[in-house]
């Protein structure tokens, strides 16, 4: 079946300078700010649809990637409070908790099991800074940070079960980079968006130190300039504007200019949850979705991974095809999406008709692209061990 989605002609009667644009996108040339901004404001919807997908062919040709894993809530204590979270928990409420060394490895262990190749552990930012509590855990366990103990259950989940570890704890320095690279076949940090205005007062970040722009592009500098292969991306919906958006995108792609390391690029949409301070805020429509994956997709190039979590956009969730995308992120056959709990995973079977039945060949992925397979320096030797047991030729999960 045809992978294109809409017409090769643009709109009738569009605007000159925006159809120059366009076709510039087509053919995979890089797009300046102020080219973008113009699309996103003038375009129709199809015109910039259809050229995303055209550059996806381009970069990408017709598979369509995903990782089975398992999803590894290392601890629900956070030192942020964001107004769109249900994740974060303080010590005394319902479902706080720091996972034991057991605890992990028994999980990991069901993951192995069940043909999971990706060990994803999420976990609040540096809960011991304000809550006692996760300091007494951590001295229980013969550590002072979060970050050393989850470098520490990176280790032992590679170790004892073959999985590949992705740690996405927050912001980190360089110490904690270096020790997670050791273990972790790649390491992720959602930047959300760039924009400091996000921080003030009744803004989602206003509550939320770790949020601040600075420190987030300071990690994933650092991440590359360790060689570890990242994953970032934006989260639309929470108040910020199409502009900072871009802005956010822009600096990805100057990060990924001067390091070669993003290996993917997540554009994740909020999601109204009754139990959150955000729980009466509009949620971005499909269209606004769709509309700024395909942005990103321009922005970043026909080689750049793009990603949107299919569970969050529910039943509606193959329409992101045609918007540019090549990659469904994690998806887990034993544990839910903790993040979003009330937003269940696909049924693999059925990702897999959904896209196949639109033309693309959907591929198995590790916790760490193909593309960064054959280059010595993303991986540690004995991450690479397991990475070699797990892969097959092309550097796809076997």
């Amino acid at each position: 079946m045809n992978t294109r989605f809409h017409d090769a002609a643009v709109s009738p009667s569009l605007n000159p300078e925006v159809e120059d644009v366009l076709g510039r996108a087509r053919q995979g040339l890089t797009l300046d700010r102020a080219s973008v901004l113009l699309l996103a404001d003038q375009s129709p919807l199809p015109d910039i649809l259809n050229a995303a997908t055209e550059l996806r062919a381009r970069g990408k040709g017709t598979v369509v990637t995903f990782s089975k894993k398992v999803f590894i809530p290392l601890t629900t204590l956070c030192r942020d409070y964001c107004g769109y979270c249900t994740f974060r928990k303080d010590p005394g409420q319902p479902g706080a908790h720091f996972m034991t060394a057991d605890e992990v490895l028994a999980l990991a262990e069901q993951g192995r099991r069940a043909g999971c190749k990706e060990a994803l552990f999420s976990l609040g930012d540096q809960p011991e800074r304000i809550f006692p509590e996760a300091r007494e855990f951590l001295r229980q366990q013969g550590f002072a940070r979060t970050l050393d103990y989850l470098a520490a259950m990176s280790e032992q989940v590679l170790e004892k079960t073959g999985l590949l570890p992705h740690a996405n704890p927050g912001v980190m320095d360089r110490a904690a980079l270096e020790r997670l690279k050791d273990s972790n076949a790649s390491v992720g940090l959602m930047l959300e968006n760039v924009s400091p205005r996000l921080m003030r007062e009744g803004m989602p970040h206003a509550n939320a130190p770790d949020k601040v722009p600075a420190l987030r592009l300071r990690t994933m500098e650092e991440a590359g300039k360790l060689s570890i292969a990242f994953t970032t991306g934006i989260l639309i919906g929470i108040g910020e504007t199409m502009e900072e958006r871009v802005d956010s995108l822009f600096a990805i792609r100057t990060m990924h200019e001067k390091y070669g390391h993003i290996q993917e690029v997540i554009i994740q949409n909020f999601r109204a949850k009754p139990e959150i301070p955000m729980a009466a805020y509009p949620e971005p429509s499909l269209d606004d979705m769709l509309r700024t994956i395909a942005i990103a997709r321009l922005i970043l190039g026909p080689q750049m991974n793009v990603q949107a979590p299919p569970n969050l956009s529910y039943g509606d969730f193959p329409r992101l095809l045609e918007a540019g995308i090549n990659d469904w992120g994690g998806i887990s056959p034993v544990t839910k999406d903790f993040i979003n709990p009330e937003a269940a995973w696909p049924q693999i079977s059925r990702l897999r008709l959904e896209t196949e039945s639109r033309g693309f060949r959907l591929q198995e992925r590790l916790a760490i692209y193909p593309e960064y397979l054959s280059r010595e320096e993303f991986l540690s030797g004995r991450v690479r061990t397991s990475v070699e047991l797990l892969a097959r030729e092309g550097g796809y999960a076997a």
